[in-house]
């Protein structure tokens, strides 16, 4: 169940957005389709980035929340996730409108682009290694598609190391801790613990510690070399 599809592998064509019905990850795709039955007026499907994608930052993060950004179709949308990041952006000057947590507030984002390492909703929010990889090339294909990219954020480790085999980087030149700041080329990677309920509920990640890691990204972004 958890291994890629052989056939849908070798037909995987480097796009930046996947079909809402992408078939490349066996597990991944029944895992969909249970949701499907479950919840049948939820988006269950690969979740497109959302954003300016002619912005200068893109935020990775892991993978889309089952009752948050598979529901919705919206990257970090209906989850606590969501709350922290969305107002976090809107501190920073990166939102136009109100976030609140549906596809229909109007909220858009200013210079700056959400998407996931992941794009489909994995059981228990744990994509195997097999499906980070078979996603990885949307991923490439969605940072090639940026012209004025400069500033990647990366939420947690796995979006982290996605972003750097996407971009070709060792990881072992780059390793994972919140809020240094990687220069590959021209990008400048900042990373920080993921947003997620968890890590703020077990302290791991402040509110503090997440708008400072940011800060540095938003200031990278307008920094002019």
């Amino acid at each position: 169940m958890g291994r890629l599809n052989s056939s849908a592998r070798a037909a995987l064509q480097p796009v930046a957005e996947p079909h809402r019905d992408c078939g490349i990850c066996a597990r991944l795709v029944a895992y969909r389709n249970k949701t499907r039955q479950a919840h049948p007026d939820w988006f269950n499907g690969a979740v497109p980035s959302f954003g300016d994608d002619k912005g200068r930052m893109v935020i990775v993060g892991l993978a889309p929340g089952v009752s948050g950004a598979n529901r919705t179709g919206r990257p970090f949308t209906g989850d606590y996730a969501g709350d922290l990041l969305y107002a976090t952006l809107a501190e920073m000057g990166m939102v136009t409108g109100s976030y609140k947590a549906t596809t229909d507030d109007g909220l858009r984002l200013v210079d700056c682009l959400i998407t996931n390492a992941v794009r489909c909703v994995p059981p228990e929010n744990k994509p195997t290694s097999e499906e980070i990889n078979g996603c990885r090339p949307h991923l490439a294909a969605r940072l090639s598609a940026m012209p004025n990219l400069s500033v990647i954020f990366a939420l947690g480790r796995i979006a982290h190391e996605n972003t750097l085999k996407a971009l070709g980087a060792k990881l072992s030149a780059h390793p994972f801790s919140h809020g240094p700041v990687h220069k590959i080329d021209r990008i400048h990677l900042v990373d920080s613990y993921h947003c997620s309920r968890y890590n703020t509920n077990t302290g791991r990640l402040t509110v503090e510690m997440f708008r400072s890691a940011m800060s540095i990204a938003a200031a990278l972004r307008v920094r002019q070399e």
